[in-house]
């Protein structure tokens, strides 16, 4: 993804140049459909050679035309495919006659043989930014200089497109990292990021990761972990964070999954005196985005682990170890052989996973385990029925959350009712800090 790779595009359209003169044709016609898209004409990156097209690109080609040009839009319609964003979608019955083709006679030419056109879905979406609708044209009219064209993509007080996406990319250059369990310095990649951005501090590229990790979690892919989600995002920050993933989805998902079948390596050495820490304080209910036309592919990172029977198994018998040595610690050594794995002695269904107890009190415990490979602050599935038990034993329950479980295993507890410490959203409750 880049918006430069398609402002060096429109810079060097390959063009006619009879007697030294640029024809003005796919430049008009690019300028056309950006109008088209701007005014909501084009919604679905369908471009139809109808009267609205050619009617702005008449609009267009009189600004710019010379007196040898000829107003015939169906040229640049057919010759943009020599563009490789540029894609012509031919009608089944034409695809031979169509491929013989290397010019278009006049408009039947295109009518007969074409359904209509379409961008890179990339392109597309880019171009549902005003600012960047701004840019591009400015590219096409070259009417400005680059810093006043740079100037056209801030929106206000906020980072422009080219600082958005040169942040979102740094932070998935550190993600694939992550996912592939390679060591990066953060510190160092702030470093390199903060020459290319309008005069940014390190703090503010750490928030502005926060917000993609945040935004990542809306869109059901992991985050970095040591980026905690901040969710006052700027909209467009969103916005390139989903045209990245156009391109990028699958990749991610591949990584996502083989993230989440990866196994602990080795035996590391635990201090289990200290792997338990402050769960996450539940944050203000993020407010629901309004929808865009289009979306990246759908994932749901949180669902894929809590399917995935073989880390919910290694979780729980990570927590019976756990529970074991807290009895010991706490003088209890009666109460290890008590400790109970629910889940795999009497099967799903219980509402819980494992039978431990208080042993200041000689209490049952009943906790219910849900474990990640990613950070403490990813989103986690429980069932109508867990929820349920928790509710009726409240006293009684614990929810122990295992994170970083591959790479350094740490657990943070919600005791009582998940209500009060997450927010749960149904029908299978996704629990979001």
């Amino acid at each position: 993804m880049s918006l430069n790779r398609y402002e060096k595009q429109f810079t060097e359209l390959n063009v006619n140049r009879t007697q030294g003169h640029r024809s003005p044709h796919k430049a008009c016609l690019l300028l056309a459909v950006i109008d088209l898209v701007a005014d909501g004409s084009i919604k679905d990156n369908h471009i139809y050679f109808d009267d609205k097209l050619k009617k702005k690109f008449t609009s267009y080609f009189n600004r710019f035309r010379n007196e040898q040009d000829r107003d015939k839009p169906h040229l640049p319609f057919f010759h943009l495919r020599s563009e490789s964003f540029w894609h012509h979608r031919v009608r089944p019955d034409q695809m031979a006659s169509y491929g013989s083709l290397s010019t278009a006679s006049g408009p039947g030419v295109i009518e007969k043989h074409i359904n209509y056109a379409y961008l890179d879905e990339e392109l597309f979406e880019l171009l549902k930014n005003q600012f960047v609708r701004k840019y591009l044209a400015a590219t096409l009219e070259s009417t400005l200089t680059d810093a006043e064209r740079r100037d056209l993509l801030l929106p206000g007080k906020g980072w422009d497109w080219l600082e958005c996406e040169l942040t979102v990319q740094s932070y998935f250059s550190m993600l694939d990292k992550e996912l592939r369990g390679e060591r990066y310095n953060k510190a160092e990649y702030r470093r390199n990021l903060k020459p290319m951005l309008r005069g940014r501090s390190e703090a503010s590229i750490e928030f502005k990761h926060q917000n993609i990790s945040a935004i990542l979690i809306e869109l059901g892919y992991p985050y970095i972990n040591g980026y905690k989600p901040a969710y006052n995002y700027q909209q467009q920050l969103r916005e390139t964070v989903e045209v990245y993933l156009v391109d990028k989805s699958q990749r991610l998902i591949e990584e996502s999954e083989s993230f989440i079948e990866s196994e602990m390596e080795g035996t590391p050495s635990i201090d289990w005196a200290s792997i338990l820490e402050d769960a996450p304080e539940r944050e203000e209910f993020p407010t629901e985005k309004k929808d865009r036309e289009f979306n990246p592919r759908k994932y749901n990172f949180a669902e894929r682990e809590s399917v995935n029977r073989k880390l919910g198994e290694a979780g729980e018998a990570f927590v019976i170890d756990y529970e074991r040595n807290r009895m010991e610690r706490a003088g209890r050594e009666d109460l290890i052989e008590e400790i109970e794995w629910t889940s795999k002695d009497k099967g799903d269904g219980a509402g819980y996973d494992i039978r431990s107890f208080k042993p200041e009190r000689d209490e049952e415990l009943f906790i219910e385990v849900k474990t990640t490979n990613s950070g403490k602050y990813q989103p986690f599935y429980i069932s109508e029925n867990e929820v349920a038990f928790a509710n009726q034993n409240a006293i009684k329950y614990a929810l122990y959350r295992v994170f970083q479980f591959k790479t350094s295993p740490r657990i943070f507890r919600l005791n009582g009712k998940p209500s009060d410490h997450v927010h749960l959203i149904p029908k299978s409750y996704k629990a979001i800090f």
